[in-house]
């Protein structure tokens, strides 16, 4: 409820009113093929310091939790703190920016970094604007071939020429150990002929199983039907 004095059924509209009339206008969508997709973003920026101070990164860590304290902030989309290279590399978005979402300008990366102990140098510095629906969203959400990594130990050239082989030996094991279970589900079902009536499961007649399979349901079948009395001290 609203408590505001002089309040009337019109404030929010009004408020409201006034925020889109001080708001740019922004498209939030893109075109492609005839589909509309929206994205937050359209034009970010990327930035990378180099030549930077090992005493002033410190260590690992540090430099781990800088690059953490980059993340927390909403402005910036990626970041990237590498101690052994002195490397920082971060996307943000800036305020030139064409949309709503909240924006960091340059100087203030730059200040934020002196707040930590860490002093960059312009002249080593790269700026580049980025194309966000093409370089970041699709790379993310529609990559044009899935990334593939062969199991540890296994170079990729070893693994492409391996995985028919490790497939079809994958496949006829899941077959088999479906095999399996459906030969359990039907051994029970004939023992419980009620559960199945219950369930509307019509019970496949018994068949001779072959192999591996067949002798561990044979043993079991043979020991079910063993009948006899247990004597303590005979």
């Amino acid at each position: 409820m609203d408590r505001r004095e002089n309040a009337d059924t019109h404030t929010y509209q009004k408020e409201l009113e006034k925020e889109r009339a001080e708001t740019k206008e922004y498209n939030e969508y893109v075109d492609e093929n005839g589909a509309k997709y929206r994205v937050p973003y359209h034009m970010v920026r990327e930035v990378t310091f180099t030549g930077l101070k090992k005493e002033e990164l410190i260590d690992t860590e540090h430099s781990a939790r800088l690059q953490y304290r980059f993340m927390l902030m909403d402005s910036i989309l990626f970041a990237k703190v590498e101690f052994v290279a002195r490397k920082i590399k971060l996307t943000y978005n800036p305020e030139t920016a064409d949309n709503r979402k909240e924006k960091m300008s340059l100087q203030q990366i730059i200040e934020f970094l002196a707040k930590q102990g860490v002093h960059v140098d312009q002249q080593q510095m790269q700026q580049r604007d980025v194309d966000y629906y093409n370089e970041i969203y699709k790379y993310q959400y529609n990559p044009p071939s899935i990334r593939e990594h062969p199991p540890y130990g296994y170079t990729l050239e070893e693994w492409r020429k391996m995985k028919a082989e490790y497939e079809a030996k994958k496949a006829e094991y899941e077959h088999g150990k479906l095999e399996k279970f459906h030969a359990f589900q039907n051994e029970y079902l004939r023992e419980h002929p009620e559960l199945a009536e219950e369930l509307g499961i019509k019970i496949e007649p018994e068949k001779e199983e072959k192999g591996l399979i067949g002798k561990v349901l044979k043993k079991k079948k043979e020991k079910k039907d063993e009948k006899g009395f247990w004597f303590h001290g005979v």
